[in-house]
C-alpha cells in the first residue's frame, strides 16, 4: 500500500508545473522537488486520511502539498547553513545562486497556497489556519537552532523544543491534515497530530545518535559530521552535563579547538560518549518519544489501516541510515 502511495505522490509532484518563465526562478523548484527523499510527510497524510476514506487518490494534491512546504524549508535552510549538497546533488545555492535560491523558495511557498485553494471550502479555513501555526513554528524551531550555534550551554528542555517545533510539528501536521480532509473526529485528529509530533522528536534524536554511530556504508553522509561541527546535537548536550575531571578537560579542548584532524576529533569525542553512556541514554530517550507516540494511536479504531500505519512508522523507526 505505501508503494502505491508513493507512487501517486511522485506522480503529482511531476505534474506540478510550479511555473514556467523566467525559467531561472522556476527550474530550481523542480529541480528541488526531483531530487527525491522519503516523502515521508506526504505518505503520513494519505495514511491518516486512509484510516477513514479509500479514495486517497483525492487528496494527493495536498499531500504533495506539504512535501512542497518541506523542500521550501530545506532549500532556505542550506542558504542559512552554507551548505553544498542535498542529497547528494548540489545545493541550490550552489547551482544557480542565494538570490535565486531565495526568490525561488519565496514563489514555491506561494505554489504551496496555490495548490491548497481548491480544498472543500468547508475545510480550507481550518486546513490553513493549522497550516499557518505549522509554518511559523518551523521558522522559530529553526531561529532556535541558529541562535543556539552562538550559545555556550544549551539545556535538554531548550534543544527538545527546538526540534519539536523545527522538525516534528511538521509531521504532525502531515498526520492531523489527512484526518481533517477526512472529516475525522476532532478528538482523534489531535491525537494523530501528538503521534506525529512524538515520533519526529524521537526521529529527530536517532538522527542525532546515527550521525555519531552509524554504518558509514549505510549513511548516505559523513558521520561525525555534527561532532566536527560542534552542533548541540542531546548526545553533546548529555555529555556536557556529565563529563567531570579529564572527559570534562578532554570534550572542552575539542569544543575550543580550531585547528585538527576531524577524524581524531571524532574519534576523541566518540570516546568521551563512550565512557559516559550517551549512546544509551539517547536510545532511552528515543524510545520514551516513540513509546508517547505510540500511546497515542491506541485511542484510534483498531483496523488494517491502523495497522498500516503502525508497520510504516516501526520501519522507519528500525532504519540505520
Amino acid at each position: 500500500m505505501v508503494s502505491e502511495y508513493l507512487k501517486l505522490v511522485e506522480a503529482e509532484i511531476k505534474r506540478q508545473p510550479f511555473g514556467s518563465q523566467p525559467k531561472s526562478l522556476y527550474e530550481p523548484i523542480r529541480y528541488i522537488m526531483a531530487l527525491g527523499g522519503k516523502r515521508l510527510r506526504p505518505l503520513l497524510t494519505l495514511l491518516a486520511y486512509s484510516l477513514y476514506k479509500p479514495d486517497v487518490g483525492k487528496i494527493v494534491k495536498y499531500a504533495a502539498a506539504i512535501e512542497a512546504f518541506h523542500n521550501f524549508t530545506l532549500l532556505h535552510d542550506d542558504i542559512m547553513d552554507k551548505a553544498p549538497l542535498r542529497r547528494g546533488k548540489a545545493t541550490v545555492h550552489e547551482k544557480w545562486n542565494v538570490n535565486t535560491a531565495i526568490l525561488s523558495g519565496d514563489v514555491m511557498l506561494v505554489r504551496v497556497y496555490d495548490m491548497f485553494l481548491d480544498m472543500d471550502r468547508d475545510l480550507l479555513p481550518q486546513a490553513l489556519t493549522l497550516f499557518n501555526q505549522c509554518a511559523a513554528e518551523v521558522c522559530e524551531g529553526q531561529q532556535w537552532d541558529m541562535e543556539f550555534e552562538s550559545k555556550g550551554n544549551v539545556a535538554e528542555a531548550q534543544y527538545l523544543e527546538m526540534i519539536r517545533l523545527k522538525t516534528a510539528v511538521l509531521l504532525g501536521f502531515s498526520l492531523e491534515l489527512g484526518a481533517l480532509l477526512a472529516k475525522a473526529p476532532p478528538r482523534e485528529r489531535i491525537a494523530l497530530r501528538e503521534f506525529g509530533t512524538h515520533i519526529g522528536i524521537g526521529f529527530q534524536l536517532k538522527d542525532d545518535l546515527l550521525d555519531v554511530y552509524a554504518d558509514k556504508k549505510k549513511f548516505g553522509k559523513q558521520v561525525g559530521g555534527d561532532i566536527i561541527a560542534n552542533k548541540k546535537t542531546y548526545l553533546l548536550i548529555k555529555a556536557k552535563e556529565k563529563a567531570r575531571g579529564k572527559d570534562k578537560r578532554e570534550l572542552a579542548h575539542w569544543l575550543q579547538a580550531k585547528k585538527f584532524n576531524t577524524q581524531k576529533k571524532v574519534n576523541g569525542v566518540t570516546a568521551i560518549y563512550n565512557r559516559l553512556g550517551i549512546a544509551g541514554l539517547t536510545e532511552k530517550k528515543i524510545a520514551e518519544y516513540f513509546d508517547k507516540g505510540f500511546q497515542k494511536l491506541e485511542s484510534l479504531p483498531d483496523t488494517p489501516h491502523k495497522q498500516n500505519l503502525i508497520q510504516f512508522t516501526q520501519d522507519l523507526i528500525s532504519r540505520q541510515s
